[in-house]
């Protein structure tokens, strides 16, 4: 039993633009990934703690789809469909550990909490604009755009909670920054596993004897 590409078009000729973009937000995610990690855990933010497991993971997607940039668009929408499981996966994590975060009941420090939110907003922003680019491809790169759009909206998100958790004291502002992330991970993720399933599906390899 052989396995042939009948039926799929040749695979893409790798993007030396796409590779580029690629890498520069891959460098951005892991960067920040530490910033926030660190600061996260020293401010008690759920949204900084939660925001940096995001730009890891980020930062993971950026560097599978810099080793299939040559392959076949069933590869890509394969990886495509793993990392949108990521993205749904992660929004479900977010979710138990702003419940966790709630129970405990420990009010964030704002100002840390703030200072890295901007920090993140401008990072990714900049991912952002040099993806924005290619958000109308295959669904291997819709997946990245959604990734960097999502980490710039939530960055947004996180300031406002640093503002209002200075204001009230209180560490709700957090939490409900914390669902926000969460449920941006749960609707990106649900975009790129319907895309990729049906580009798996138009330009699933033939099995031929």
């Amino acid at each position: 039993m052989a396995c042939t590409c009948s039926h799929e078009p040749a695979p893409q000729k790798p993007n030396s633009k796409f590779r580029t973009a690629l890498w520069i937000a891959l460098i951005i995610n892991l960067a920040m990934f530490f910033v926030e990690l660190i600061g996260g855990a020293y401010a008690h933010s759920s949204a900084l703690w939660a925001d940096s497991l995001d730009f890891f993971g980020d930062a993971v997607n950026y560097g599978i789809s810099l080793a299939v940039l040559g392959a076949s668009l069933y590869w890509r929408a394969t990886v495509a469909l793993l990392k949108g499981l990521t993205m749904a996966l992660f929004g479900f994590v977010v979710i138990g550990k702003s419940a966790y975060a709630y129970i405990q009941g420990i009010p964030p420090e704002a100002i840390t909490m703030g200072a890295i939110g901007i920090l993140a907003l401008i990072a990714n922003v900049v991912a952002a604009v040099v993806l924005y680019a290619f958000h109308d491809g295959d669904s291997n790169m819709q997946s990245v755009w959604l990734c960097s759009r999502n980490d710039a909206i939530g960055n947004v998100a996180v300031i406002l909670a640093a503002v209002g958790v200075f204001g009230t004291g209180s560490l709700l502002p957090d939490i409900i920054v914390a669902v926000i992330m969460a449920t941006l991970g749960l609707t990106g993720g649900y975009q790129v596993i319907k895309k990729a399933l049906q580009e798996r599906k138009d330009n699933k390899p033939a099995l031929t004897t």
